[in-house]
């Protein structure tokens, strides 16, 4: 196969895989922590459980400068699973450059330091175990010391570049 033909198929692998997940909903999270410049954080659609004895989770960040690279650094970490009627917060730590950690938001700090939204769905503080170099991104594992679990309410997804709310009554298939 010559070169030429590699990277034509190259190109087709990328975009078919995009194209794949961009049709697989995923929950989103928002992954928060403190650094010595003050608090950092990102929207994530990539939190995974790894265990529950331990408890251990996953995500993915696609670079380790600005935000991912001060959560890489961070001592501790807070995973949050958000509920629909935090898309504003959710879009907000998505883009560059919009206002985060505002009182409008909801954000105060746990006794150890990190921020966090007190009416997410849940709230898991947690320390990186492990980050591996996986292409142009890091897949960390993250061993969760503490869960803080909110009030029940539809589920943020995100699917086709598109928020959307996920009900609790949704028909079971």
């Amino acid at each position: 196969m010559t070169d030429a033909a590699t990277a034509g198929n190259a190109v087709v692998a990328v975009d078919g895989f995009k194209a794949a997940f961009r049709e697989h909903p995923a929950g989103i999270a928002l992954i928060t922590g403190r650094t010595e410049l003050g608090p950092v954080g990102l929207t994530a659609s990539s939190v995974a459980s790894v265990s529950a004895d331990p408890p251990a989770l996953s995500f993915s960040v696609t670079r380790a400068t600005g935000s991912a690279g001060g959560l890489l650094a961070a001592d501790t970490i807070v995973v949050h699973l958000l509920s629909a009627h935090h898309v504003d917060v959710a879009r907000a730590f998505a883009r560059s450059g919009e206002p985060r950690f505002t009182p409008e938001q909801g954000w105060s700090t746990l006794e150890s330091g990190e921020p966090v939204l007190h009416d997410a769905r849940a709230a898991l503080r947690c320390r990186i175990v492990q980050t591996v170099p996986v292409g142009g991104s890091s897949l960390v594992v993250a061993e969760v010391l503490e869960v803080f679990l909110g009030t029940p309410a539809p589920s943020l997804v995100y699917r086709d570049r598109r928020f959307h709310r996920f009900e609790h009554d949704a028909p079971e298939l």
